[in-house]
């Protein structure tokens, strides 16, 4: 799955076009390496996402195409940073 979709889809970032332009931007790392929007993610990389005040790090558990707000929070496992991901 691409990285965008798999952040909107998530719900680690709310919209499809805010996680393509944060990717673009330069501040979304998969495994420590910085990602564009289309790169390719797989189950137990680790998405490393800087925002400005509070940067998130966190593991792939589960990639689904569609899942439902409540079962959102399975598809990854928070490593460092917020812990309220909306």
């Amino acid at each position: 799955m691409r990285l965008d979709k798999y952040l909107k889809v998530s719900r680690i970032i709310k919209r499809r076009t805010i996680a393509k332009e944060a990717c673009e931007s330069g501040r979304v790392l998969i495994n420590d390496k910085v990602a564009k929007p289309g790169t390719e993610v797989k189950e137990n990389d680790i998405i490393e996402i800087k925002y400005a005040e509070r940067p998130l790090k966190a593991k792939i558990i589960n990639i689904s195409e569609h899942v439902i707000k409540e079962n959102a929070k399975d598809m990854y496992e928070i490593i460092s940073g917020v812990e309220d991901v909306e």
